[in-house]
């Protein structure tokens, strides 16, 4: 069993980084309610303890505190940003609102020694977002660094193994901050690195056939990276128990039916059934505009569907599905944290009472690029590993507004010649997501000296690591003039197309 670093959440947007960030070193990190027991981590037998960021204040009311029995674990604990406010707070120290408030980039100046800054250079760049900060350190404690508006930018307790940042170390911008986090893990919580795809295969496939026994399982197979990786996975556990069903639900891409009967036609030697169930989709989206509306329609018709294949099927006791980490993680604030609901997931959260189907999530504590890598080392050719992801909803979420076929013509169309540039281009491997959007408005334009009143699309194509951020990718304007070009030209409906030069955040990826 992998080595355990908990990460504690309290509600920052960053929480999920410094979990992957973790495993980056092979570290198998766990995030977990900022209301665990030390009781629970004492059973999970951790290795040291992480206490998040969050918007809240120590001392504001109903502001989210540990169990104060972690400190007596013996094990190291380091707190981030809102983590060293309560490791000081929580320990007889004394935080405050500062006066000037730290967003962004700024200044740390390591003033004394550390096995947490070791090989950091003495003034470094940090990633600051924080309002309060320590104005008083409990006794025990001494400071190791500050910036440029508090005295306690990082402090320890070396006896007790305590360590607390006022910044973020997992960011991007903070310089050295993987060193800082390598320091953690492995000089002070002395672990090994012992977390491998290789082994999570081998700990994966022995709890697969552990829970499902002799049952066997349903599976729905979108073709894409992680359906496709969960599929392998299962059925290297568990082989014939495992039935894959593909749902023609009206919303695919191009071509996408036939591509994917002939991909695992070739390599999958599984059980395959395919469910033509488009009219039912669309039948049951007419009129519908809003985004969670449309993700909760889906979703319920993708379960109906799936009871009626058991029905066919015959006895059937588990629903897989290849959730992963992002899924869980913009659907489900954890346990009351003060984290918002970005979107739905048509994929997470319970089942109807009145289905008898458990649901098997194998890859719901992985990230993007860890599912990818995992199904490297399972056997999967590029085409499928590399695939963009793409959403579960399918083009639902990528027509804005109300769904009709005539508009699903228009974006397959538009998507299909954009990513056959991109991939002319020898870019489509290169960037995280390349898709097209029908926009719900109509713009004048001209074509062959006719006035014309027709769709405009949107083009998004992002930059990313593991989707929790992302960038417009700066592509090159001829490239771009062609697809734009291409696009007027060969699909009928069309007059105008833009370009979405959106971040993650503010933005989300999808439009919906």
């Amino acid at each position: 069993m992998a080595e355990v670093v908990a990460v504690l959440d309290f509600g920052s947007q960053y929480t999920q980084v410094i979990a992957r960030r973790l495993r980056e070193c092979q570290v198998y990190s766990k995030v977990l309610p900022f209301s665990t027991s030390a009781e629970e981590l004492k059973k999970e037998g951790v290795k040291g303890v992480i206490l998040s960021g969050g918007p809240s204040s120590v001392f504001a009311d109903n502001a989210p505190h540990p169990d104060k029995a972690i400190f007596d674990l013996g094990v190291p604990v380091l707190g981030i940003c809102y983590g060293i406010q309560l490791l000081g707070y929580l320990l007889g120290g004394k935080a405050e609102h500062s006066e000037e408030r730290e967003y962004g980039k700024g200044t740390l100046t390591i003033t004394g020694e550390s096995p947490l800054l070791n090989g950091v250079n003495k003034t470094i760049q940090v990633w600051n977002s924080h309002g309060d900060k320590l104005t008083e350190l409990p006794e025990g404690f001494t400071p190791v660094a500050t910036t440029e508006n508090s005295d306690f930018a990082a402090i320890q307790d070396t006896k007790r193994q305590f360590f607390g940042l006022q910044f973020h170390p997992e960011v991007f911008h903070t310089e050295q901050g993987t060193d800082i986090i390598r320091n953690f893990v492995f000089d002070i919580c002395k672990c090994e690195g012992d977390w491998t795809m290789e082994s999570y295969i081998e700990s994966s496939i022995a709890s697969i056939r552990d829970t499902v026994g002799d049952k066997k399982v349903i599976l729905g197979l979108s073709g894409g990276v992680d359906s496709s990786v969960a599929a392998k996975l299962i059925h290297d556990a568990i082989g014939t128990q495992l039935t894959c069903v593909f749902v023609d639900n009206g919303l695919l891409r191009k071509d996408e039916r036939e591509a994917v009967k002939k991909l695992y036609g070739d390599h999958f030697q599984i059980n395959l059934v395919v469910a033509d169930s488009a009219d039912l989709f669309l039948e049951r989206l007419a009129g519908v505009t809003d985004p969670e509306q449309k993700r909760k329609i889906i979703g319920n018709t993708f379960i109906d569907v799936f009871e009626d294949e058991v029905e066919i099927i015959g006895t059937v006791d588990f629903l897989a599905q290849g959730t992963i980490y992002p899924d869980i993680i913009e659907s489900v604030p954890i346990d009351g944290n003060p984290a918002s609901l970005i979107k739905s997931h048509h994929n997470v959260g319970g089942l109807p009472e009145r289905m008898k189907l458990k649901i098997l999530e194998p890859l719901n504590q992985l990230f993007k690029d860890e599912v990818r890598l995992l199904g490297k080392s399972l056997g999967l050719p590029d085409s499928v590993v590399w695939r963009q992801p793409f959403p579960g909803p399918g083009l639902a979420v990528r027509v804005l507004g109300d769904i009709t076929e005539d508009k699903l013509v228009v974006l397959r169309e538009a998507d299909a010649i954009l990513l056959e540039e991109m991939k002319a281009a020898d870019l489509y491997y290169k960037v995280w997501q390349s898709f097209a959007v029908f926009l719900p408005v109509r713009t004048v334009g001209v074509m062959g000296d006719e006035r014309t009143y027709d769709n405009v699309i949107a083009l998004r194509i992002v930059e990313s690591v593991d989707a929790m951020t992302a960038d417009w990718a700066k592509l090159d304007h001829d490239l771009l003039a062609k697809i734009s070009n291409r696009i007027i030209n060969e699909v009928k409906g069309v007059n105008r197309v833009v370009l979405d030069i959106s971040s993650k955040p503010p933005s989300t990826i999808e439009w919906e």
